[in-house]
């Protein structure tokens, strides 16, 4: 199986539906899995902790998931045009993984949810594909091909999936919005098992 790791952080539960949206289009694609990933919050507070295993949703990420997965769908909600800080603390401690390049030649793409509508969607994308590129990843995003960039008027752009989750975060997921994210899901999706046949290919060969 050609597996996708499905890595977000979300406070209030919008890019988790995102990514779970994400996690369908993988599993449309014949050979692939999602598994869903996502990280703890981090404080301010030096006697914050949290609790080893979430209260709900996905459990929490380890470099294993990062090792083992073939590619890469990375979520986060905005923080002032950035991803939130628990995902890129999460990534800041990912040394180890970038000194043996093993993430170097994986597919991967990005996802976000935002409050209001021009809160920062496109330079959250944008700066989120940043450690993924020093990490050798091969970025994707949705092409023009998929009809719905062109109609949403809410979240979905060239760069990633993304959402307009509303002040209080409760706004549904729009239809454009789903289609965009299943879309980068599958396109994610078959361009790991496409390069992961083209590696056994090549190791086949190369053992004749």
């Amino acid at each position: 199986m050609t597996e996708i790791l499905v890595l977000y952080y979300s406070r209030h539960g919008a890019t988790a539906q995102l990514a779970q949206y994400i996690a369908r289009g993988v599993e449309q694609v014949d050979g692939c899995t999602a598994r869903l990933r996502t990280v703890p919050a981090v404080s301010a507070v030096a006697e914050a902790t949290e609790s080893a295993v979430p209260q709900t949703g996905a459990p929490y990420a380890i470099h294993e998931d990062l090792r083992d997965c073939d590619g890469l769908a990375l979520g986060s909600p905005t923080r002032f045009g950035n991803m939130a800080a628990p995902l890129k603390y999460f990534l800041d401690g990912t040394a180890d993984l970038w000194i043996s390049a093993t993430l170097a030649g994986k597919p991967a793409a990005v996802f976000t949810s935002t409050a209001s509508l021009h809160g920062g969607q496109e330079s959250t994308l944008l700066t989120m594909m940043l450690p993924l590129l020093h990490h050798g990843m091969m970025v994707l995003g949705v092409p023009y091909s998929e009809a719905e960039l062109m109609t949403t008027r809410s979240g979905g752009g060239p760069y990633g999936a993304s959402h307009l989750a509303g002040a209080d975060s409760r706004q549904p997921v729009t239809d454009e919005e789903r289609k965009l994210a299943i879309a980068l899901g599958r396109r994610l999706a078959a361009a790991a098992r496409a390069l992961q046949r083209d590696r056994t290919q090549a190791a086949q060969q190369q053992q004749q």
